[in-house]
């Protein structure tokens, strides 16, 4: 539970998205959010793989949203980066001889489960414009 991966892409794609047509750096990216540029240009990556951004390489190049911020949720970023569950994972190799440790994955898949299924319910009514908006 302690990745940045979920932030860092919001905070990518609230950059492009304040700033339309406009090529942004990944170097400028990774100075506001004050990580390696290589980070920018991994989380880049799946954002282009996802078809959300356009990039161009050259020294005027960059990377630009390609689709409007009102059709990316909260929800589709988060499914985009999200670890196996919200919660964590499961400890393997539990004592199958005991009454909990042989039942205990089990009944955390269900709370996983139900956990990132609440968490995507609440972040699908949010898009990136709503989160953008919150920026003057």
């Amino acid at each position: 539970m302690n990745n940045t991966r979920f932030a860092t892409i919001i905070h990518i794609l609230t950059l492009l998205a304040k700033f339309p047509g406009q090529w942004m750096s990944s170097e400028w990216i990774a100075e506001s959010i004050n990580i390696n540029p290589v980070i920018v240009r991994k989380e880049l990556a799946v954002l282009h793989q996802l078809g959300w951004v356009q990039s161009k390489k050259g020294k005027e190049g960059g990377t630009m949203l390609q689709v409007s911020s009102c059709e990316i949720t909260m929800a589709d970023i988060f499914n985009a980066v999200k670890n196996p569950h919200v919660l964590g994972k499961k400890n393997n190799g539990t004592n199958p001889k005991c009454p909990i440790g042989k039942e205990i994955n089990t009944e955390l898949e269900k709370l996983f489960d139900s956990t990132d299924d609440v968490v995507v319910s609440f972040l699908k009514n949010k898009s990136l414009k709503d989160f953008v908006d919150q920026f003057n």
